[in-house]
């Protein structure tokens, strides 16, 4: 294993980057294929406003909604993992700058991260 660094703090940030975005395209797509393969034919009824489903508006109504193959918020839990990504990229990288002793790099991403949760969190 190599000694702890910038260039593999880099690497394994890029792989974290690059894995997020990935896996989030493939389950969007495969959300998108499952509803379109149920709802591709009808005809959208656009003179009524229907707001989002309870079930799409807290991560673990997601998940449950999600497991149990409901195509909206199979999308949902896609979009979920790629607005999760930067949040572990920071979170990752606050860790990463601790074990290289870089207090500075330390305070700095702990209150990147800490705004970050805020404003994920709606408590504002």
């Amino acid at each position: 294993m190599s000694p702890w660094n910038d260039e593999r703090m880099e690497r394994i940030i890029a792989v974290l980057l690059r894995s997020g975005v990935i896996l989030s395209a493939a389950i969007v797509l495969f959300g998108g294929v499952c509803y379109l393969s149920r709802h591709g034919s009808e005809m959208p009824d656009l003179h009524v406003f229907h707001g989002t489903p309870e079930s799409y508006r807290s991560v673990p109504g997601i998940i449950q909604a999600a497991t149990q193959a409901d195509c909206l918020a199979i999308i949902q839990l896609g979009l979920l993992i790629l607005i999760a990504t930067p949040v572990l990229r920071v979170a990752f990288s606050l860790v990463a700058f601790a074990m290289e002793g870089d207090r500075t790099y330390v305070v700095i991403t702990s209150i990147v991260l800490a705004v970050l949760i805020y404003s994920l969190s709606g408590l504002h």
